[in-house]
Formats: structure tokens, sequence, C-alpha cells
């Protein structure tokens, strides 16, 4: 598990790889808004940094006290939140539509 130094570095690093992830994703220089900006961020750093912790990914990367891996992680992270929202969303969209279809042919 991480320790608190490195849940800490993973959150600063994170807010980061939200803005950008955001900004790659939208093309536009605000990105999502601040608040969802700061969210991705945070989802991405906590999900990316344990991911990269689990599978041992560039672990040689952890002698920085801000890492390069810390950055890759959060920014992988916020792409892999992104994602599993768009999936859920688009998951979501077809249930209400075959529901729809469902009803106007019963």
């Amino acid at each position: 598990m991480p320790s608190f130094g490195q849940f800490i570095v993973w959150v600063v690093i994170g807010l980061v790889g939200g803005g950008i992830v955001s900004r790659v994703i939208t093309w536009d220089s605000i990105g999502f808004g601040r608040w969802p900006n700061l969210a991705l961020g945070l989802a991405g750093a906590i999900v990316g940094g344990l991911l990269f912790r689990f599978l041992s990914i560039w672990p040689e990367l952890d002698n920085y006290s801000v890492s390069l891996r810390d950055i890759v992680a959060a920014v992988t992270g916020s792409f892999i939140v992104l994602l599993v929202i768009w999936l859920w969303r688009n998951h979501q969209t077809t249930a209400a539509n075959q529901s729809g279809r469902d009803r106007s042919n019963g």
C-alpha cells in the first residue's frame, strides 16, 4: 500500500493530470471546468497510482520525490476513469433506449 506521502503526491500530480487529460479530450483551454478537472485528476491519480503499484510498472521511477511515474500514472488513471464513465453512460443510454422500445412494443 502507498504511504501517506505517496498519496499526497498522487493528489497533487493528479490535479495536473486531470487538467491535461480534460484538455486533450475536449481540445478546449478550460477542459471540463475547474472542479470536474480536479475531480478527474484526483480519481485518475488514485486509480493510476494503485494500478502502477499493483502491476509494478516502472518502479525505478520511484527514486524521485515527485516521480515521472506518478505523472504518467495520474494521466493514465484519468484516461481510465474517463473510459469507465463513457462506458457507463453508453450502457445507461443503451438500456434506456431498449426499455423504451420494450414499452412501445408491449
